[in-house]
Protein backbone atom coordinates (compact mmCIF):
# COMPACT_ATOMS: atom_id res chain seq x y z
CA UNK A 1 0.00 0.00 0.00
CA UNK A 2 1.11 3.56 -0.64
CA UNK A 3 2.44 5.87 2.07
CA UNK A 4 2.90 3.15 4.70
CA UNK A 5 5.40 4.44 7.25
CA UNK A 6 6.96 1.00 7.65
CA UNK A 7 5.90 -0.56 4.36
CA UNK A 8 7.95 -3.62 3.51
CA UNK A 9 10.01 -6.09 5.51
CA UNK A 10 10.56 -5.32 9.18
CA UNK A 11 12.53 -7.58 11.50
CA UNK A 12 11.28 -8.15 15.01
CA UNK A 13 14.86 -7.69 16.11
CA UNK A 14 16.66 -9.80 18.69
CA UNK A 15 18.12 -7.73 21.52
CA UNK A 16 21.82 -8.44 21.99
CA UNK A 17 22.91 -9.13 25.55
CA UNK A 18 26.15 -9.73 27.35
CA UNK A 19 26.74 -13.06 29.13
CA UNK A 20 25.59 -11.42 32.40
CA UNK A 21 22.26 -10.62 30.66
CA UNK A 22 22.64 -6.85 30.45
CA UNK A 23 21.83 -5.18 27.10
CA UNK A 24 24.83 -5.05 24.77
CA UNK A 25 24.20 -1.77 22.98
CA UNK A 26 27.19 -1.93 20.64
CA UNK A 27 26.33 -5.39 19.38
CA UNK A 28 22.63 -4.60 19.19
CA UNK A 29 23.25 -1.48 17.12
CA UNK A 30 25.56 -3.45 14.82
CA UNK A 31 22.82 -6.08 14.38
CA UNK A 32 20.28 -3.38 13.56
CA UNK A 33 22.58 -1.83 10.97
CA UNK A 34 23.23 -5.27 9.45
CA UNK A 35 19.48 -5.94 9.19
CA UNK A 36 18.85 -2.62 7.46
CA UNK A 37 21.67 -3.38 5.02
CA UNK A 38 20.36 -6.86 4.27
CA UNK A 39 16.73 -6.55 3.30
CA UNK A 40 14.90 -4.77 6.10
CA UNK A 41 12.93 -1.60 5.49
CA UNK A 42 12.49 -1.08 9.21
CA UNK A 43 12.92 -2.70 12.60
CA UNK A 44 10.48 -3.64 15.31
CA UNK A 45 12.66 -3.41 18.39
CA UNK A 46 11.70 -4.26 21.97
CA UNK A 47 8.88 -6.51 20.90
CA UNK A 48 8.21 -10.14 21.71
CA UNK A 49 11.34 -11.40 19.94
CA UNK A 50 13.32 -8.56 21.52
CA UNK A 51 12.18 -9.74 24.97
CA UNK A 52 10.77 -6.32 25.89
CA UNK A 53 8.77 -7.57 28.84
CA UNK A 54 11.96 -9.04 30.32
CA UNK A 55 13.56 -5.58 30.51
CA UNK A 56 12.92 -2.92 33.10
CA UNK A 57 11.70 0.58 32.39
CA UNK A 58 15.15 2.22 32.60
CA UNK A 59 16.66 -0.54 30.45
CA UNK A 60 14.10 0.04 27.70
CA UNK A 61 14.96 3.74 27.69
CA UNK A 62 18.66 2.95 27.53
CA UNK A 63 18.27 0.42 24.71
CA UNK A 64 16.39 2.83 22.47
CA UNK A 65 18.66 5.76 23.26
CA UNK A 66 21.74 3.61 22.80
CA UNK A 67 20.84 2.25 19.40
CA UNK A 68 19.92 5.70 18.07
CA UNK A 69 23.12 7.19 19.47
CA UNK A 70 25.06 4.47 17.62
CA UNK A 71 23.78 5.52 14.23
CA UNK A 72 20.61 3.50 13.66
CA UNK A 73 18.04 5.93 12.18
CA UNK A 74 15.21 6.50 14.64
CA UNK A 75 12.85 6.78 11.68
CA UNK A 76 13.51 3.10 10.91
CA UNK A 77 12.50 1.95 14.39
CA UNK A 78 9.10 0.86 15.69
CA UNK A 79 9.74 0.23 19.40
CA UNK A 80 7.31 -1.80 21.46
CA UNK A 81 5.90 0.45 24.18
CA UNK A 82 2.83 -1.45 25.34
CA UNK A 83 2.77 -2.57 28.97
CA UNK A 84 0.09 -3.52 31.47
CA UNK A 85 0.55 -0.05 32.99
CA UNK A 86 -1.18 2.89 31.35
CA UNK A 87 1.34 5.43 32.65
CA UNK A 88 4.39 3.33 31.71
CA UNK A 89 2.98 2.92 28.20
CA UNK A 90 2.47 6.67 27.92
CA UNK A 91 5.99 7.41 29.16
CA UNK A 92 7.65 4.85 26.88
CA UNK A 93 5.70 6.20 23.91
CA UNK A 94 6.65 9.79 24.75
CA UNK A 95 10.26 8.69 25.02
CA UNK A 96 10.13 7.03 21.58
CA UNK A 97 8.66 10.23 20.14
CA UNK A 98 11.42 12.30 21.73
CA UNK A 99 14.05 10.01 20.17
CA UNK A 100 12.58 10.66 16.69
CA UNK A 101 10.69 7.40 16.11
CA UNK A 102 7.76 7.66 13.73
CA UNK A 103 5.69 4.88 15.26
CA UNK A 104 5.39 2.51 18.18
CA UNK A 105 3.87 -0.95 18.58
CA UNK A 106 1.46 -1.11 21.50
CA UNK A 107 0.22 -4.25 23.20
CA UNK A 108 -3.17 -3.98 24.87
CA UNK A 109 -3.19 -3.98 28.69
CA UNK A 110 -2.69 -7.70 29.11
CA UNK A 111 -2.89 -8.56 32.80
CA UNK A 112 -6.65 -8.29 33.31
CA UNK A 113 -8.28 -10.76 30.98
CA UNK A 114 -11.42 -10.32 28.88
CA UNK A 115 -11.61 -6.52 29.05
CA UNK A 116 -14.53 -4.99 27.20
CA UNK A 117 -14.09 -3.06 23.99
CA UNK A 118 -15.26 -0.01 25.95
CA UNK A 119 -12.46 -0.57 28.46
CA UNK A 120 -9.84 -1.01 25.74
CA UNK A 121 -11.10 2.06 23.91
CA UNK A 122 -10.81 4.08 27.11
CA UNK A 123 -7.26 2.78 27.72
CA UNK A 124 -6.02 3.60 24.22
CA UNK A 125 -7.79 6.96 24.35
CA UNK A 126 -5.83 7.83 27.47
CA UNK A 127 -2.59 6.79 25.76
CA UNK A 128 -3.28 8.90 22.66
CA UNK A 129 -4.40 11.95 24.58
CA UNK A 130 -1.60 11.84 27.14
CA UNK A 131 1.11 11.33 24.49
CA UNK A 132 -0.33 14.27 22.59
CA UNK A 133 0.15 13.14 19.01
CA UNK A 134 3.23 13.35 16.86
CA UNK A 135 3.81 9.62 16.71
CA UNK A 136 1.85 6.82 15.05
CA UNK A 137 0.41 4.01 17.16
CA UNK A 138 0.34 0.48 15.78
CA UNK A 139 -1.86 -2.05 17.56
CA UNK A 140 -0.26 -5.35 18.48
CA UNK A 141 -2.74 -8.17 17.91
CA UNK A 142 -1.20 -11.28 19.48
CA UNK A 143 -3.97 -13.01 21.42
CA UNK A 144 -1.93 -16.18 21.99
CA UNK A 145 0.43 -14.12 24.18
CA UNK A 146 -1.64 -11.20 25.42
CA UNK A 147 -4.99 -13.03 25.64
CA UNK A 148 -6.52 -9.68 24.66
CA UNK A 149 -7.51 -9.49 20.98
CA UNK A 150 -8.49 -6.42 18.97
CA UNK A 151 -11.95 -6.73 17.45
CA UNK A 152 -12.77 -5.11 14.13
CA UNK A 153 -15.37 -3.00 15.91
CA UNK A 154 -12.77 -1.65 18.34
CA UNK A 155 -10.32 -0.84 15.55
CA UNK A 156 -13.05 0.99 13.64
CA UNK A 157 -13.93 3.01 16.73
CA UNK A 158 -10.31 3.94 17.39
CA UNK A 159 -9.76 4.94 13.77
CA UNK A 160 -12.77 7.23 13.81
CA UNK A 161 -11.71 8.82 17.09
CA UNK A 162 -8.00 9.16 16.29
CA UNK A 163 -7.47 9.25 12.52
CA UNK A 164 -3.83 9.42 11.53
CA UNK A 165 -2.65 8.43 15.02
CA UNK A 166 -4.01 4.88 15.14
CA UNK A 167 -2.04 3.98 12.05
CA UNK A 168 -1.94 0.20 11.72
CA UNK A 169 -1.67 -3.25 13.25
CA UNK A 170 0.75 -6.11 13.55
CA UNK A 171 -1.28 -9.31 13.44
CA UNK A 172 0.67 -12.19 14.98
CA UNK A 173 -2.38 -14.41 15.41
CA UNK A 174 -1.49 -16.62 12.44
CA UNK A 175 -5.10 -16.25 11.30
CA UNK A 176 -4.92 -14.97 7.75
CA UNK A 177 -8.68 -14.53 7.54
CA UNK A 178 -8.41 -11.99 10.36
CA UNK A 179 -5.58 -10.14 8.61
CA UNK A 180 -7.56 -10.05 5.38
CA UNK A 181 -10.63 -8.77 7.20
CA UNK A 182 -8.57 -5.89 8.62
CA UNK A 183 -7.19 -5.05 5.18
CA UNK A 184 -10.61 -5.18 3.57
CA UNK A 185 -12.21 -3.04 6.26
CA UNK A 186 -9.57 -0.38 6.85
CA UNK A 187 -6.71 -0.32 4.30
CA UNK A 188 -8.61 2.05 2.03
CA UNK A 189 -8.33 4.62 4.83
CA UNK A 190 -4.56 4.18 5.09
CA UNK A 191 -4.57 1.64 7.92
CA UNK A 192 -1.40 -0.44 7.62
CA UNK A 193 -1.76 -4.17 8.21
CA UNK A 194 1.45 -6.12 8.86
CA UNK A 195 1.66 -9.89 9.08
CA UNK A 196 3.57 -11.32 12.00
CA UNK A 197 4.25 -14.52 10.05
CA UNK A 198 6.55 -14.86 7.06
CA UNK A 199 4.29 -17.34 5.30
CA UNK A 200 1.75 -14.59 4.56
CA UNK A 201 4.04 -11.90 3.11
CA UNK A 202 3.20 -12.42 -0.55
CA UNK A 203 -0.52 -12.86 0.14
CA UNK A 204 -0.92 -9.80 2.32
CA UNK A 205 0.93 -7.59 -0.14
CA UNK A 206 -1.31 -8.83 -2.95
CA UNK A 207 -4.40 -8.13 -0.85
CA UNK A 208 -3.37 -4.56 0.00
CA UNK A 209 -1.49 -4.99 3.26
CA UNK A 210 1.71 -3.11 4.11
CA UNK A 211 4.19 -5.94 4.69
CA UNK A 212 5.46 -7.88 7.68
CA UNK A 213 7.09 -7.52 11.09
CA UNK A 214 8.56 -10.93 11.81
CA UNK A 215 11.07 -12.73 14.00
CA UNK A 216 12.50 -14.84 11.18
CA UNK A 217 13.45 -11.64 9.33
CA UNK A 218 16.50 -11.67 11.61
CA UNK A 219 17.81 -14.30 9.18
CA UNK A 220 15.63 -14.20 6.04
CA UNK A 221 14.99 -10.51 5.31
CA UNK A 222 16.88 -10.55 2.02
CA UNK A 223 14.33 -13.02 0.66
CA UNK A 224 11.47 -10.93 1.97
CA UNK A 225 12.95 -7.96 0.12
CA UNK A 226 12.63 -9.89 -3.15
CA UNK A 227 8.97 -10.62 -2.43
CA UNK A 228 8.32 -6.99 -1.52
CA UNK A 229 10.03 -5.74 -4.68
CA UNK A 230 8.73 -8.26 -7.20
CA UNK A 231 5.36 -9.22 -5.67
CA UNK A 232 4.65 -11.87 -8.31
CA UNK A 233 6.58 -14.04 -10.74
CA UNK A 234 9.19 -16.76 -10.45
CA UNK A 235 11.66 -14.79 -8.31
CA UNK A 236 8.98 -13.71 -5.86
CA UNK A 237 7.54 -17.22 -5.64
CA UNK A 238 10.97 -18.73 -5.00
CA UNK A 239 11.75 -16.15 -2.33
CA UNK A 240 8.39 -16.74 -0.65
CA UNK A 241 9.18 -20.45 -0.56
CA UNK A 242 12.36 -19.65 1.38
CA UNK A 243 10.36 -17.45 3.76
CA UNK A 244 7.99 -20.34 4.38
CA UNK A 245 10.83 -22.78 4.96
CA UNK A 246 12.74 -20.49 7.29
CA UNK A 247 9.62 -19.81 9.31
CA UNK A 248 9.11 -23.54 9.72
CA UNK A 249 12.77 -23.98 10.66
CA UNK A 250 12.66 -21.15 13.18
CA UNK A 251 9.61 -22.59 14.90
CA UNK A 252 10.95 -26.15 15.00
CA UNK A 253 12.58 -25.16 18.31
CA UNK A 254 11.74 -22.40 20.82
CA UNK A 255 11.71 -19.39 18.50
CA UNK A 256 13.79 -16.75 20.28
CA UNK A 257 16.37 -19.22 21.54
CA UNK A 258 16.62 -20.77 18.09
CA UNK A 259 17.24 -17.47 16.34
CA UNK A 260 19.90 -16.63 18.91
CA UNK A 261 21.55 -19.97 18.16
CA UNK A 262 21.63 -19.18 14.44
CA UNK A 263 23.20 -15.79 15.13
CA UNK A 264 25.78 -17.31 17.50
CA UNK A 265 26.87 -19.90 14.96
CA UNK A 266 26.81 -17.47 12.04
CA UNK A 267 28.91 -14.84 13.80
CA UNK A 268 31.09 -17.08 15.95
CA UNK A 269 29.93 -15.02 18.93
CA UNK A 270 28.66 -17.20 21.78
CA UNK A 271 27.17 -14.17 23.53
CA UNK A 272 24.24 -14.30 21.09
CA UNK A 273 23.01 -17.29 23.09
CA UNK A 274 22.49 -15.09 26.17
CA UNK A 275 18.78 -14.92 26.92
CA UNK A 276 16.86 -13.87 29.99
CA UNK A 277 14.90 -16.45 31.96
CA UNK A 278 12.30 -17.81 31.78
CA UNK A 279 13.64 -18.39 28.27
CA UNK A 280 16.68 -20.65 28.09
CA UNK A 281 19.41 -21.27 25.50
CA UNK A 282 18.97 -24.35 23.35
CA UNK A 283 20.74 -27.51 24.40
CA UNK A 284 23.24 -29.06 22.00
CA UNK A 285 20.71 -31.31 20.26
CA UNK A 286 18.19 -28.53 19.80
CA UNK A 287 20.92 -26.19 18.57
CA UNK A 288 21.99 -28.66 15.91
CA UNK A 289 18.37 -29.20 14.91
CA UNK A 290 17.83 -25.47 14.45
CA UNK A 291 21.05 -25.08 12.48
CA UNK A 292 20.36 -28.03 10.20
CA UNK A 293 16.79 -26.87 9.58
CA UNK A 294 17.88 -23.33 8.72
CA UNK A 295 20.54 -24.62 6.34
CA UNK A 296 17.99 -26.86 4.63
CA UNK A 297 15.63 -23.89 4.34
CA UNK A 298 18.19 -22.01 2.25
CA UNK A 299 18.72 -19.10 4.66
CA UNK A 300 22.42 -19.72 5.33
CA UNK A 301 25.05 -18.39 5.13
CA UNK A 302 23.96 -14.99 6.35
CA UNK A 303 25.41 -12.21 4.19
CA UNK A 304 28.62 -10.81 5.62
CA UNK A 305 28.61 -13.29 8.49
CA UNK A 306 29.34 -16.65 6.86
CA UNK A 307 29.20 -20.08 8.45
CA UNK A 308 31.81 -19.52 11.10
CA UNK A 309 30.67 -21.76 13.91
CA UNK A 310 28.92 -24.67 12.24
CA UNK A 311 28.90 -27.75 14.41
CA UNK A 312 30.54 -30.83 13.00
Amino acid sequence: MKDALFGGINAAALTAMTPDLTPDLDRFAAHCRWLLANGCNGLGILGTTGEATSFGFAERHAILEGVVARGVPATSLMPGTGTASLMDTVELTKHAKAQGCRGVLVLPPFYYKAPSDDGLFAWFSEVVQRVGGGIAIYLYHFPQQSAVPFSLALIERLLKAYPGTIRGVKDSSGDYANMKAMVDAFARDGFEVYSGSDEFVQRILADGGAGCITAAANVNARFGAVVYRERTGAAADAAQAVLNATRKAATSVPLISGLREIMARSTGDDAWRAIRPPHLPLDAAQGQKAWDAMQAAGALPLPGLGLKAAAE
